[in-house]
């Protein structure tokens, strides 16, 4: 009978059964590390698509607004299309000859909500000033 049971535990410790599942018990912590950093990737890219329309309608709304009012008119209009996630920062406007200018960056966002990354995302717009 010790004989049997000596055979039957050396098969069993050289039987691949569950192999599969501690193999994948491995991988899941760099499955979810591969996932975590793509989605942050994929929030850096939005972020410029942002940043990009955020100027762009930030110099649209300096471009129709009266001179003393060109820099409110700015901040408001980059804001206008930015969730709670992203904060736009350093809005600036101004006018340059027929041009109305203006830049902004927009701060990224980490996957975690209220934490930042430690780097902005700038833009740049021009339009004609309308008269």
């Amino acid at each position: 009978m010790g004989v049997q049971l000596r055979g039957r535990v050396a098969a069993r410790l050289r039987d691949d059964r569950g192999q599969a599942a501690i193999e994948f018990t491995g991988m899941v912590p760099v499955i979810l590390a591969t996932v975590i950093l793509l989605w942050q990737a994929a929030l850096i890219g939005y972020t410029f698509s942002l940043a990009g329309n955020a100027a762009d309608e930030a110099v649209r709304a300096g471009a129709v607004a009266p001179e003393g009012a060109r820099t409110p008119a700015c901040r408001a209009g980059a804001e206008k299309n930015v969730s709670g996630a992203w904060r736009v920062t350093g809005v600036s406007c101004w006018s340059d000859g027929s041009e109305v200018k203006a830049n902004l960056s927009i701060r990224v966002p980490l996957l975690f909500p209220g934490v930042n990354m430690p780097f902005t995302v700038p833009a740049h717009a021009s339009a004609v000033r309308e008269s």
